[in-house]
């Protein structure tokens, strides 16, 4: 493990450092071909499927591949990599700050420190650190509120003495730089934006604020504390990685490594749920723990079940409560990507950022009502929660969503499940016993604006091929898969709550300048757009797909020529994939919003560690940019 005193650590460095006990049982549903993957077109906004199948990897993959007519939904020139600390964009592009970590979003909040010697009272009125997903919510043309995600922080940055002396104070510092940061924006005449430091929408929502559980889960015995008898009242939110935004006007913030916070003695016994989810006696990173007896799971031994959860905030209403949905099920949740189907029951996928671990699907009980937005607030507290199984039929590939209810498909008390709420609290255990399909690390789903496709990025896995229960086939098609795959399913009659799917592999990252066998990746990755673990992804309303990266940017070895992290942007019906940006040294491109005018882009900057985004001999700070077209144009067009 390294230091975090002496390295800024990644989020996929983290996902290494606190790697959970492994999902070993894979049941013998998943006999995967493990040689060709096949690829089908899927031609235009909710067409039947085509006919003009191919296979990844293959002379019938690259002779398709190469008579797909070129895309008409990208007008820029792409981009070469790069390695420098900047950030690097088309002809016709630029960008700018619109906030860095330690920014104030108060009238009267502190500047800025670089000398790591501010107290936690400072970090609380501040933008936190570590951006991440982030959802645009308009006011008018040209004000708007952004509710931004602050995944985690890097003590080596954080603290002048990089968390060898921590106190408590410290402890309270690092607490604040995490949750969600929600600021009104305003857009002057040249189509610049910046923060408006006194509006009242302004808010730091972060690891002391209060929320209410709701759900299956909430007053639960296993959600009770010393602190909370009822079990219904947390304080805080942590390790938010990606989000979900409603159609009824609130943002979703999803928990992921929410494991990494928690520690105790060696003498104290972990259960084999804490095991499965990552919890650990020797936690080194953050050491909460010895500081808050919260973290302290020796001594509040069902802290760790009141996150891993997706929360529900009101961005408009500064004073409203966050709500912990348990509904949806509690895991490393990545992000999740709501779709009203056409009966307006409320889908929503998620991915748990695990190496095998596995896709979810939650379909509401009630349905949306686009004219009582009100009626609408509760749609998340009731519903199924579904996991997804792969498999091969006919060299076609095929699924299902086996529904986790208690009661159904062997969750019952004599397999270790005494009610729905502990099906909710340990889904992962319930995924495994019906046999989910364990995958490449499921990170960011996008549903398809015209509703027919959804996608899923699987960022990479180490262990594939190597542990018990993680074979190589079907949609994770490679052994020590280190470069990354994007899995695309469609629901038959673009019905989203059928419990069938048909999927197959819309991309296998690669490098091709390296290898000529599986590891140079699918047809539509060359030379020119290769990358590694693909982790962002999102469409914009013209249907074009974003990709954002969070991988190897060392630019040797397997990963030589593919320079830092960036963002692709590409064709869900050709193929087609264009490098559109580059970020700056050692960091990862995520979270991705637009402008209802699709003329601004807004994209994180998440641990840059050189000097971004100030240069000279600045203290790198993650920071979220706005992007726009010089001639005042549609973004990516």
């Amino acid at each position: 493990m390294k230091s975090t005193s002496k390295h800024t650590v990644s989020n996929m460095e983290l996902d290494t450092q606190v790697d959970a006990h492994p999902i070993e049982a894979e049941p013998e549903f998943n006999k995967l071909v493990d040689t060709a993957i096949s690829r089908r077109r899927f031609f235009g906004a909710g067409a039947a499927l085509g006919l003009g199948g191919f296979f990844a990897f293959s002379a019938t993959g690259c002779a398709v591949s190469s008579g797909m007519p070129k895309s008409k939904l990208m007008g820029f020139t792409p981009i070469s990599t790069s390695t420098a600390d900047t950030v690097v964009l088309p002809d016709g592009y630029q960008w700018q700050t619109l906030v860095s970590w330690g920014d104030p979003l108060f009238k009267n909040a502190p500047t800025f420190d670089p000398s790591g010697n501010a107290p936690a009272a400072s970090q609380a009125q501040q933008f936190g650190d570590n951006t991440d997903g982030m959802s645009f919510f308009p006011l008018n043309d040209h004000r708007a509120i952004l509710a931004i995600n602050n995944e985690y922080t890097n003590y080596k940055h954080l603290f002048s003495h990089g968390g060898k002396e921590l106190t408590k104070d410290d402890v309270l510092k690092a607490q604040y730089a995490h949750g969600v940061s929600i600021m009104e924006i305003e857009r002057d005449s040249q189509n610049r934006w910046q923060v408006i430091q006194d509006s009242a929408y302004n808010r730091r929502i972060h690891v002391q604020t209060e929320m209410h559980l709701t759900g299956p889960a909430a007053g639960h015995e296993l959600m009770k504390t010393k602190a909370d008898s009822q079990g219904k009242v947390v304080f805080g939110t942590m390790n938010n990685c990606s989000n979900g935004q409603t159609p009824w006007g609130t943002y979703l913030t999803c928990e992921e490594n929410f494991n990494g916070y928690f520690g105790a003695s060696e003498s104290v016994a972990r259960t084999e749920e804490q095991k499965m989810y990552g919890i650990k006696n020797n936690e080194s990173r953050y050491h909460w723990y010895k500081h808050d007896d919260r973290f302290n799971f020796g001594k509040n031994p069902n802290e760790p079940h009141r996150f891993g959860w997706i929360v529900e905030i009101d961005p408009k209403n500064p004073k409203s409560t966050p709500l912990k949905r348990t509904a949806l099920g509690r895991f490393k949740h990545e992000n999740v990507a709501l779709h009203i189907n056409k009966d307006n029951h409320v889908v929503a996928y998620m991915g748990d950022d695990e190496r095998g671990a596995h896709i979810y699907k939650f379909v509401s009980k009630n349905k949306y009502n686009p004219n009582n937005q009100a009626a609408n607030r509760d749609l998340l507290v009731e519903g199924t929660l579904y996991v997804a199984k792969f498999s091969m039929t006919d060299n076609k590939g095929t699924g299902e969503w086996v529904e986790l209810t208690y009661g159904k498909n062997g969750l019952t008390k004599a397999n270790g499940f005494a009610d729905q709420a502990e099906v909710l609290i340990f889904a992962r255990k319930a995924a495994k016993h019906v046999g989910a399909t364990t995958m490449d690390r499921p990170e960011w789903v996008a549903v398809h604006p015209a509703g027919h496709q959804v996608f899923c990025t699987l960022t990479n896995n180490k262990h594939r091929g190597k542990k018990e229960g993680q074979t190589v086939g079907g949609p994770n098609p490679r052994a020590e898969n280190h470069y990354g795959q994007i899995v695309r399913w469609t629901p038959p009659a673009q019905d989203h709550t059928a419990t069938t799917f048909e999927w197959d592999l819309y991309l296998v990252a690669g490098n091709p300048a390296v290898h000529s066998d599986a590891y140079a990746g699918s047809s539509n990755i060359n030379e020119a757009n290769m990358f590694n673990s693909p982790d962002g992804i999102g469409f914009d309303q013209g249907g074009r797909l974003w990709i954002q990266t969070d991988g190897n940017y060392k630019n040797q070895g397997d990963f030589a020529g593919q320079g830092n992290n960036q963002m692709l942007c590409a064709d869900p019906d050709t193929g087609e994939i264009n490098r559109f940006m580059v970020g700056p040294t050692a960091c990862e491109i995520t979270g991705l919003a637009f402008s209802p005018d699709s003329r601004t882009m807004f994209v994180g900057i998440q641990h840059p560690d050189a000097h971004f985004p100030a240069g000279g001999d600045a203290k790198p700070r993650s920071t979220v940019i706005a992007i726009t077209r010089q001639d005042g144009g549609i973004i990516g067009a």
